[in-house]
């Protein structure tokens, strides 16, 4: 059985190696994700350009924009003198946002009334102008917090002089720590999601595609009549791909760390435990494609078919929280899903087996269900 099993495998080696669509789809797919996802694909807002209009012009006014220009997230470009001008940058799309300074800013500051400071933003890209909102928020809360901090020292000192003696003033020192990924850079958010999408893509194409090729070219009957069996024919098309799976994770683990600089805290061997897991799953998917398919164009499609709502539901770009609750309940049926939040465990907060089992069970569960129904179901289409 097992001499079977090794020649099956080499075979498949050789014919993975020597067939140039399988070439393509073995080092094509790992090398496009990791360039998009790793340097095209970034949620951070850095510079972005705004639009400054002063209905002021006082030093008060000067001193909100002097805030916006030392903020990492904002540079001024332009200083429209008319709404039109400003309304016309932001239709061009040369500004994302536009705060406009009201005339009598100034003077409502001084007499501590509620000052009105406008912003228009560019909602096009709803992610970025919710980012863009809480960032100008940030700095205006910011300067009314100096603008208070400097009345307040002003009113104690007079106070202090009047009574002749220093006045203690309790102070509340508020500081906010971000865990796991304090630069709060989207590329440790993606990158481990890649790895996750480059295993599902290449154990799952890979293994229908194989399969079907064997019956593409007539070859199935010929291995048939041998004295292999199913059991043992599908082995032997799936270990290959399963050890190129693993490969990949490595792979991408490393460009990871020493491209991207993502950050890893976990274990080694977590990942690829975890990973031998959900390769189970995704060949028994493949097997199963392999048998509602007649050529590897179908075998592609479908494997398409089935990867895309599973990509889309297990929480890489859209949280699974935001998402309607019939569709929350749904996506406890996608095994990539658990394997995406044990990847992102392991790099970001270096989580191990005692939080990240139930997720391992999950994959255990769905791996031997989907993997061993999917060989049976290939060796009744044979028989």
């Amino acid at each position: 059985m097992w001499d079977r099993i090794r020649e099956m495998i080499r075979k498949e080696w050789r014919q993975a190696l020597r067939e140039p669509r399988m070439r393509i789809l073995l080092f094509l797919p790992p090398v496009i994700q990791l360039t998009i996802f790793g340097y095209a694909v970034n949620l951070d807002v850095e510079r972005a350009p705004i639009a400054w209009m002063d209905g002021d012009r006082t030093p008060a006014s000067r001193a909100l924009r002097a805030a916006f220009e030392g903020s990492p997230h904002f540079r001024v470009v332009a200083a429209p003198a008319r709404e039109e001008e400003g309304r016309e940058l932001l239709d061009r799309g040369r500004v994302l946002m536009l705060v406009r300074v009201l005339p009598g800013f100034a003077e409502q500051v001084k007499r501590g009334e509620t000052a009105a400071v406008q912003i228009l933003i560019e909602g096009t890209n709803s992610n970025t102008a919710s980012i863009l909102s809480t960032y100008a928020t940030r700095v205006i809360l910011r300067y009314a917090d100096e603008v208070m901090a400097k009345r307040e020292r002003r009113a104690l000192k007079a106070l202090a002089f009047e009574r002749d003696a220093p006045i203690a003033v309790p102070e509340l020192d508020v500081r906010t720590r971000i865990w796991f990924n304090p630069d709060l850079r989207s590329r440790n958010y993606f990158v481990p999601g890649v790895l996750v999408n480059i295993v599902a893509i290449v154990t799952l194409i890979l293994t229908a595609m194989a399969i079907v090729r064997e019956r593409e070219l007539g070859t199935m009957e010929q291995l048939l009549v041998t004295p292999i069996r199913p059991v043992e024919f599908v082995l032997g098309k799936t270990v290959p791909f399963a050890l190129i799976g693993l490969v990949d994770v490595l792979l991408v683990t490393s460009a990871a760390l020493l491209i991207f600089r993502v950050p890893f805290r976990g274990s080694v061997l977590v990942l690829l435990f975890s990973a031998i897991l959900f390769v189970l799953t995704t060949l028994g998917v493949g097997v199963f494609l392999s048998t509602i398919s007649r050529t590897q164009q179908q075998a592609m499609l479908a494997s398409f078919f089935f990867f895309m709502p599973a990509f889309t539901l297990s929480g890489f770009a859209f949280p699974i929280r935001n998402m309607p609750v019939p569709v929350q309940y749904l996506t406890y049926a996608n095994p990539v899903r658990y394997f995406l939040e044990i990847v992102r465990g392991v790099f970001l907060k270096g989580t191990g087996i005692a939080v990240l089992w139930p997720q391992m069970v999950a994959l255990l569960l769905f791996g031997v269900t989907v993997f061993g129904m999917s060989i049976w179901r290939f060796r009744r289409r044979l028989e």
